[in-house]
């Protein structure tokens, strides 16, 4: 076989021994791969740790592989420094994009701007990190056509380089609770002392149990980050809009909570307002108002009579 392939095809005996070493190589670590693997998935149930165990397995069979079979065609390399360097310059001008996959690879590896399961957004894209590659991460995305922080069921992979041009926003890193409003608006005419009353209680039975465990966390973020919230508790806030009075809810919730969250205040809001005679939620509507009749008695303008009509004519 090996003077077939010498007369054959040309190629020479220490390059079969090279190729075969090689392939041989391969098979090897393939084989160990999938053996460790199995041995893992018997004993260890969790899906994270799973998933963490199987990327840590795959990169150490890469660096594995290229520890042992690097010397192989290498070797005979006198200056293995000048092909490196002519390899670089070359990657560096052709491979661009792949080069900086890599590089964000690494730097989401050391810097951990986020990690496999996280929610994150990064540029127009946002979802939960469900895997981490050499040149792309995946997210399982959010939000998109769904009106809410909730699955739209695609599956968005993201180069790793755009760690390096697009702004990452992290839910879970550091502080893991985000601020969240909800507006209701009620009609001019309404109690909405009374309605901010019903509001405030509604905040406090639905998010105030979150405020002991946020002042923790939020001291421990602020030990990397400069983080200053001076009040954690749920509030109502008060604005006066085109179409009303707008009360607004703002709370601390988890990310994935939000729009759970938000349907329970909203059920309990129209069940508060239904009992209440004197409370109306608004909506943009257009009205007449008559100045002699409404309004404060003060500021009515004066009733217009046939005498006052016959004083401006003269």
């Amino acid at each position: 076989m090996t003077d077939w392939l010498q007369t054959r095809l040309g190629i020479s005996p220490e390059l079969q021994l090279r190729l075969f070493a090689t392939l041989a190589t391969i098979v090897g670590l393939w084989l160990v791969h999938r053996i460790a693997l199995s041995l893992v998935y018997r004993r260890v149930r969790d899906p994270r740790s799973r998933y963490r165990w199987r990327k840590t397995l795959t990169y150490l069979v890469y660096a594995a592989g290229i520890v042992i079979v690097g010397p192989m065609w290498f070797a005979w390399v006198e200056s293995f420094t000048t092909i490196v360097g002519f390899l670089s310059a070359g990657l560096a001008i052709a491979l661009k994009d792949p080069v900086s996959n890599l590089a964000g690879w690494a730097f989401i590896l050391w810097r951990r701007p986020f990690e496999v399961g996280d929610r994150v957004q990064i540029g127009p894209h946002a979802g939960d990190v469900i895997d981490l590659g050499l040149f792309q991460f995946t997210i399982n995305e959010i939000g998109a056509w769904v009106q809410a922080d909730q699955s739209s069921g695609r599956i968005i992979h993201v180069p790793n380089g755009k760690i390096f041009t697009d702004p990452v926003a992290n839910y879970n890193k550091g502080f893991k609770y985000i601020w969240n409003e909800v507006p209701v608006l009620v009609t001019f005419e309404s109690d909405w002392r009374k309605a901010k009353q019903i509001l405030t209680k509604i905040a406090v039975k639905h998010a105030e149990h979150l405020t002991a465990e946020a002042e923790h966390d939020l001291l421990e973020a602020s030990q990397q980050y400069l983080i200053n919230y001076r009040k954690l508790t749920p509030i109502v806030y008060t604005k006066v809009v085109d179409s009303g009075v707008q009360l607004t809810i703002r709370y601390l919730i988890e990310p994935r909570k939000r729009r759970g969250t938000e349907h329970a205040i909203w059920e309990d809001i129209l069940t508060e307002f239904a009992a209440c005679p004197d409370i109306d939620l608004a909506y943009h509507t257009v009205r007449g108002f008559k100045n002699t009749d409404e309004g404060k008695p003060a500021l009515r303008a004066p009733a217009v009579t046939p005498h006052s009509l016959e004083r401006v004519d003269e």
